[in-house]
């Protein structure tokens, strides 16, 4: 039986491995970048219930997994709490960032990943 992990790799886009230079430096993804285990494989399932409307990029890189999404990606701890299946606080999500693309708000209920402006 593969893991959620996998389930979840396999289940969304997968962006274009011969991007150029240029292309990936005008992207406007945001998300995390967290340290793999347990938590980021929560977190990609929430990434994924939390923003139905968007396509979630999950890339797993063995050590660390990237998250990512266009322009906004919202986490809402009552969703990482489910697919935990534990009560989780918001703090345990900063530890676990090795990273994170865009700009960051953090609140006890809420993580949101975000531009400002496009480019």
């Amino acid at each position: 039986m593969e893991s959620n992990l996998t389930w979840l790799l396999n289940k969304v886009k997968k962006m274009n491995k011969n991007k150029t230079a240029e292309e990936a430096l005008n992207n406007n993804n945001v998300g995390p970048i967290m340290r793999a285990g347990e938590l980021a494989s929560a977190v990609a399932e929430a990434a994924a219930i939390d923003n139905v409307d968007k396509i979630i990029t999950v890339e797993d890189k063995i050590a660390y997994v990237r998250i990512y999404t266009e322009s906004e990606l919202v986490l809402y701890r009552k969703t990482i709490e489910e697919e935990l299946g534990r009560p989780f606080n918001m703090n345990e999500l900063e530890v676990n960032l090795a990273s994170f693309a865009g700009r960051i708000e953090m609140s006890s209920e809420k993580a949101r990943f975000y531009y400002v402006s496009s480019l």
